[in-house]
């Protein structure tokens, strides 16, 4: 019954620790892992230890044991089978060989939706959140700024309504393939389309928020999904920031977006996310794989060097 998990240690170092288990009780389910997802932008300034102080509750994710800005076990994409049954859910849980938790906070995982593309899950639901913020209409002009995996999510997602036009920006020309494979059309900032309805920025750098505004039409919204942990951001708000009457608005995962929050539960909005990835296409968004043995150097070596990853999946024996 011992469980095995992953903790940052202290800010660049992590460890597997191994801790007793115990059975579920008769409103807990326990969960045998299958795979685990690495959220690279959100998990990397954990690991980093640049989580602001001021953040610390608001970045507690579910299931997190100990504090910022470390010992902590962090993380919220875990596929697993239930003990009982053998049925496959999803679970906002830190990267864990075994784990018991109540019964309402396991999602159980289309049949369709292999184990590692449904690590995806906590990504869709953070992008079905933004369309929601956003509220795209038919026949928009939409540009996506910043080819991560969310970013990719949300131009996929916009291009799939009537009428509407999407380009996904970034200035890493081997995101054009990815953009292709799920049918969105792909520009560097220098090429973009402008005066746009609709610009999202995703990147996660300062840089690609500029760009953003920059291509923004008259009244038009610029939906920001970037966190920049403890790091100060400039942007461009004079020129033509205010003649041109934007909206820069802020898009979290931790709430409900406004537009659905009376009528849409955060269950609601996972099963939603987990519906959305039976579309294989997102498969293009699966970089590499690495077992979970492995993590502490997996970790370390995603937050120093992450190269062309997009989502890297973690297996579990």
């Amino acid at each position: 019954m011992d469980e095995r998990a992953f903790w940052v240690t202290s800010p660049g170092r992590g460890e597997i620790r191994t801790a007793p288990g115990r059975d579920a009780g008769p409103t807990e389910v326990a969960v045998r892992a299958l795979a685990s997802g690495i959220s690279r932008g959100t998990e990397a300034l954990v690991f980093q230890g640049r989580v602001p102080e001021s953040q610390y509750s608001v970045m507690r994710c579910p299931f997190q044991v100990g504090d910022f800005p470390g010992p902590v076990k962090y993380g919220y994409a875990s596929v697993g089978a239930l003990e009982r049954d053998g049925a496959r859910v999803f679970c906002l849980h830190p990267h864990q060989d075994r784990y018991v938790v109540p019964a309402d906070m396991v999602v159980p995982v289309p049949d369709d939706v292999p184990d590692s593309r449904a690590v995806l899950a906590a990504n869709m639901e953070t992008a079905v959140n933004a369309m929601w913020d956003a509220g795209p209409r038919i026949g928009d002009r939409i540009a996506v700024v910043g080819g991560g995996v969310v970013g990719c999510f949300v131009a996929a997602l916009s291009a799939r309504l009537p009428g509407v036009s999407v380009e996904l920006v970034d200035i890493n020309p081997a995101r054009a393939e990815i953009a292709a494979k799920l049918g969105v059309a792909f520009a560097s900032p220098e090429t973009a389309t402008r005066d746009l309805d609709i610009v999202v920025h995703a990147s996660g750098a300062p840089a690609g928020l500029t760009t953003a505004l920059g291509l923004a039409g008259f009244e038009a919204t610029v939906l920001e999904m970037s966190w920049y942990g403890d790091r100060m951001v400039s942007a461009p708000l004079g020129e033509a920031f205010h003649s041109r009457r934007l909206t820069l608005q802020s898009s979290q995962v931790g709430h409900v977006a406004t537009s659905r929050r009376a009528r849409r539960t955060y269950r609601d909005r996972m099963r939603l996310g987990l519906e959305l990835l039976r579309d294989p296409c997102f498969d293009c968004l699966l970089s590499d794989t690495s077992e979970f043995a492995d993590l502490p150097q997996t970790m370390a070596h995603l937050a120093e060097s992450p190269g062309d990853t997009l989502c890297h999946v973690v297996t579990y024996p």
